[in-house]
């Protein structure tokens, strides 16, 4: 090998060695952050399709946690902050806290609040109108139609919303067809819950013909 090159070739090698190491390492501890971030940001939506609200907002927080240890990830590398794992694990954990700030009353946190890009909390808010979508299910089931319209009402504007973000796929994540498919939700929660009002409307007034003529009323 001429001389020179040997010394150089070593040197590449050392560097990269090194600089490959420190990215593994940081994609690793993402990966580990992502699955957890996701993990509790499940568990506390349930907790919200369980009325638990208290809990919810604790796992939230442990969420938080979790997603703050990846600073030094975005610092250093941010193409692996941006990369799929740990912007899923963002939008999971938006989802989360919009779900639980829709159900329990609060106001929805911006993306500031909670300290999430906009590609992933757009994404995250979208998946908020399935999880809108179940809580109306389950209301429906249980007879109580009492916040139903409402929650309608919220996933319709958060739909408005979202169909206004008009740029390429891959600037917002993926977002329109997210959106496309919130659509469809929307409009069978839509029918879902028009059937529901209109069949209690008719066992109203049956009952209320019934009573009548039981009492001589209807007569």
């Amino acid at each position: 090998m001429p001389s020179g090159y040997e010394s150089s070739l070593a040197k590449v090698s050392d560097q990269s060695v090194a600089e490959l190491t420190a990215k593994h390492e940081a994609r690793e501890s993402g990966l580990k952050i992502s699955r957890e971030v996701i993990r509790l940001s499940a568990n506390a939506i349930r907790a919200v399709h369980r009325r638990e609200f208290e809990g919810a907002k604790q796992l939230v927080g442990e969420a938080d946690l979790r997603l703050k240890e990846a600073g030094p990830i975005l610092e250093h590398w941010p193409e692996i902050y941006h990369s799929g794992f740990l912007a899923d694990a963002r939008k999971e954990y938006t989802e989360a806290n919009i779900t639980l700030a829709i159900i329990s009353g609060d106001d929805i946190p911006q993306p500031d609040d909670i300290g999430v890009d906009m590609a992933p909390y757009l994404n995250g808010m979208a998946e908020v109108i399935g999880e809108l979508r179940r809580f109306i299910l389950d209301s429906l089931r249980r007879n109580d139609t009492q916040r139903c319209e409402d929650l309608l009402q919220i996933m319709d504007e958060i739909y408005s919303v979202l169909v206004t973000v008009d740029f390429p796929e891959g600037v917002t994540g993926g977002l329109r067809r997210t959106t496309d498919a919130m659509r469809g939700v929307l409009e069978r929660t839509r029918g879902d819950l028009t059937m529901t009002m209109r069949q209690q409307q008719l066992e109203h007034k049956l009952a209320a013909w019934e009573h009548n003529l039981s009492t001589g009323r209807g007569s």
